[in-house]
């Protein structure tokens, strides 16, 4: 199984960015999907999550009103679209894919069981 982070880069404040993680290897019918970020020194945290039968989302307060998550089944793909960003965003963004969803599970690390590499997003002020 993997994950394939892709669509980081430099962009200035009040720009925008799309993020995909294709997945191969199998599919997470009845998981979700989530973008976590991390910057040095702090933790791991939930940017948006998304089921992948149903699609119900959840995202983070850092990213309500911002930031829209979407998945591509077909492509067995997911989205981030990161609009109005600011410097407090730049961060290296990882997607993860949980096999099993339960409730309370959205914002939980460990409910993950794969992780791409991370690509790192940079907001410039």
């Amino acid at each position: 199984v993997q994950l394939q982070a892709s669509g980081g880069g430099l962009v200035q404040a009040g720009g925008s960015l799309r993020l995909s993680c294709a997945a191969s290897g199998r599919t997470f019918s009845g998981g979700a999907m989530g973008w976590f970020r991390q910057t040095p020194g702090k933790e791991r945290e939930v940017v948006a999550a998304i089921k992948w039968t149903g699609g119900s989302t959840y995202y983070a307060d850092s990213g309500k009103g911002r930031f829209i998550i979407s998945r591509d089944n077909a492509k067995n793909t997911m989205y981030l679209q990161m609009n109005s960003l600011k410097p407090e965003d730049t961060a290296v963004y990882y997607c993860a894919a949980q096999t099993r969803w339960y409730r309370g599970s959205y914002d939980s690390l460990g409910s993950y069981d794969y992780w791409g590499q991370g690509t790192l997003v940079t907001v410039s002020s």
